[in-house]
């Protein structure tokens, strides 16, 4: 009977680990590439809080703007402050001062009367300035500057 022999291996084997180290680095590289974009998720997730914090802000001074011309308290001697006021179910604050315009404050009807007064009497335009200053959350702030007339009895 034929019997084939298989030829046996050599007794010492000429592998070097040469996958073994390709596979290292290529798990180095991996490993390196999830780091890098964990840490851009994270930055690009803190830079959108940033905005939007940014806009509360933002929307935290127009309210202030919108309080303090609903109060009516349009006075040509003093100023207003309104101090700092909490926004409702929210972590956003104002702080809005309204004062009258003096380099620009009274602008007269250049003709000397006008359909609402009689005899020369005229009318003013008085001139107020508003200066709003909005903050939120990690520290977000926004100053926001809102002019305005109110038209007034003029004198002679």
């Amino acid at each position: 009977m034929n019997t084939l022999k298989h030829p046996l291996p050599p007794a010492k084997s000429r592998q070097t680990g040469a996958a073994l180290v390709v596979g290292l680095i290529l798990l180095l590289v991996l490993t390196l590439l999830a780091i890098s974009g964990m840490n851009t998720a994270t930055l690009e997730l803190q830079m959108a809080g940033n905005n939007q914090f940014s806009q509360s802000a933002f929307q935290a001074a127009e309210s202030g703007i919108e309080a303090t011309m609903q109060s009516g308290s349009f006075n040509t001697n003093d100023n207003f402050d309104s101090g700092i006021v909490d926004i409702p179910d929210s972590n956003d604050t104002y702080e809005a001062t309204m004062q009258f315009n003096t380099d620009n404050g009274l602008s007269p009807d250049p003709n000397g009367g006008s359909s609402i007064g009689e005899g020369g009497i005229g009318f003013n335009a008085y001139h107020f300035d508003i200066v709003s200053t909005g903050t939120s959350n990690r520290n977000a702030t926004s100053t926001t500057t809102q002019s305005f007339y109110i038209i007034g009895p003029g004198g002679p």
